[in-house]
């Protein structure tokens, strides 16, 4: 199965209000195994930032003046997503920005050119009800380092993301590759022998008879507190 992991980098959080894609990065997985075939790209917004989105992402107008427009990239995108398995965390931000962008070339949205959409964040919050479910604190939770993410980019993200996706999906601990070439393998599997217990003499610790006396005491604490319908009794009591 092909998988893309998607992220995208915009000038703010309106896509309808007119806030533009400015860096996509795609990240190739092919049976679970990451093929180094991405693709990330810039993009000319012709719009600043929002300042709350620069300082999340660092992507000054001037760094961007020089990259190609949407329009540009467009076929390249749509020809490198065609038939795959998006995976995006939280899918309908960056899926909305995307068909913002292809509606305006007149374009059908991204859904008719991909196989599906999976979201990971839906897939975090399920598995993680209640919890922080940022792609931050899934890395911090999964044990995936993230320390190279200083500010939000999109190709480090959808690397990040493939990474916290296989440890979601518990199919195996790690995209890294073993020396057989091949990751999660059983040769690398830690194995324990088996033991019989039987074997061994376990101790069987007694209770002293100040322990015992402070337990009969307790029992008729309780017994006088019920009315002396106390259920648990000595088998003495019982008997008699």
């Amino acid at each position: 199965m092909r998988q893309i992991f998607f992220d995208t980098e915009t000038t703010g959080l309106q896509a309808e209000g007119g806030d533009r894609i400015i860096e996509i990065g795609c990240v190739e997985m092919i049976n679970r195994q990451l093929t180094g075939n991405n693709l990330h790209l810039y993009i000319n917004p012709q719009r600043a930032s929002h300042e709350d989105a620069l300082r999340v992402h660092g992507l000054t107008e001037a760094f961007l003046s020089d990259k190609p427009l949407f329009a540009q990239i467009a076929e390249q995108l749509l020809g490198f997503l065609a038939g795959a398995e998006l995976v995006i965390h939280n899918a309908p931000f960056d899926i909305g920005f995307v068909n913002a962008e292809l509606k305006r070339l007149r374009k059908p949205p991204i859904t008719d050119v991909v196989g599906s959409v999976r979201d990971t964040l839906l897939m975090a919050r399920d598995m993680f009800p209640g919890k922080a479910n940022s792609l931050d604190a899934l890395c911090r939770r999964l044990e995936v380092d993230n320390s190279n993410r200083k500010l939000h980019g999109a190709l480090l993200d959808a690397e990040l993301l493939a990474e916290v996706y296989i440890r979601l999906t518990r199919g195996q601990d790690s995209l890294v590759m073993d020396d057989a070439g091949e990751a999660g393998s059983d040769s690398n599997e830690f194995r324990v022998a088996a033991l019989d217990l039987r074997g061994f003499d376990l101790p069987v610790p007694q209770a002293s008879a100040d322990e015992l006396a402070a337990h009969e005491k307790v029992l008729l604490e309780l017994d006088k507190a019920s009315g002396g319908k106390r259920i648990w009794k000595a088998p003495e009591q019982i008997s008699a």
